[in-house]
């Protein structure tokens, strides 16, 4: 092979994953314009055009590309597909590693606004492989709605991305510990840094401890504005709070925390959103 044909062999080989990786996280995978084909075609190594068919195959573009504006990805794309690829083969908990069915990295579009954060994956969201799908993320799915998004316009994550492991014999879930919580945040603030989220919402105390590093009290934190990285930070009731305590107050007090996020975010509310969960006269 000549050497103009190894160094296509080896762009190829770098350029592959990276649009693996996008076309993961777009929505509609990336289409070919008829000028980067022509691009394309122009560097092509003759060893390369010395085995094509006599009669190839015509490539039209496709009209409908999606392209990302460029203030929106600048190479993160990129960076967080690495940092997927790092994530999903963490062995940082010998413990973890040895009981979980997976990693669950998070879900969602990769430049979202709002981020939820909970505290760990469950034994259904371990098996999947994607957080809060269970009641309590159902539950979660509905007020991401009545906020006027959908799963895919924000990004969900945890704060431990493996599955608690339990004693043996034992079923159902564990809180994780703080040092497993320590262990696996440096993963998440990563995640942060690069999906750049306006807003964080915490679900629960324990991805508040989890967050802040320290013990709080939900009376103390729940509806306030906090920071994680200098990014705005509300902590709220976790959608199981609200399984176990299905009265309507118990639901206002989340739904006002999520108009504060709306606020904050600069989305329009309606009046029959400010109005669920209010007592009738």
């Amino acid at each position: 092979m000549s050497a103009d044909a190894e160094e296509f062999k080896a762009a190829l080989e770098t350029a592959l994953p990276i649009l693996h990786g996008m076309k993961k996280n777009l929505r509609r995978p990336p289409k070919a314009t008829q000028a980067s084909l022509q691009r394309l075609q122009a560097i092509l190594p003759a060893s390369f055009e010395s085995t094509a068919p006599s009669t190839p195959a015509v490539l039209k573009p496709i009209a409908t590309a999606r392209i990302l504006p460029a203030s929106r990805d600048d190479g993160r794309l990129a960076k967080l597909e690495i940092l997927k690829r790092d994530i999903l083969n963490c062995m940082r908990c010998p413990n973890l590693v040895a009981s979980r069915t997976q990693v669950v990295y998070g879900v969602g579009d990769p430049f979202a606004e709002l981020l939820f954060v909970g505290e760990a994956p469950g034994e259904e969201e371990d098996l999947k492989g994607e957080p809060f799908i269970g009641k309590a993320g159902q539950l979660l799915t509905k007020i991401i709605s009545a906020m006027e998004y959908t799963r895919e316009e924000i990004f969900i994550a945890n704060v431990l991305k493996c599955r608690p492991d339990m004693p043996e014999g034992e079923s159902g879930n564990r809180k994780p510990k703080p040092a497993e919580m320590a262990t696996c945040l440096p993963w998440l603030k990563q995640q942060t840094e690069l999906i750049r989220p306006k807003v964080i919402v915490a679900l629960g105390l324990t991805a508040v401890e989890g967050l802040l590093g320290e013990p709080q009290t939900m009376r103390d934190v729940r509806g306030k504005w906090l920071d994680y990285g200098g990014v705005p930070l509300m902590p709220t009731y976790h959608p199981a709070y609200l399984l176990r305590n299905q009265t309507l107050a118990e639901k206002r007090k989340v739904w006002e925390d999520m108009l504060l996020v709306l606020e904050k975010l600069g989305r329009p509310i309606s009046e029959k959103q400010r109005s669920y969960f209010l007592e009738r006269a």
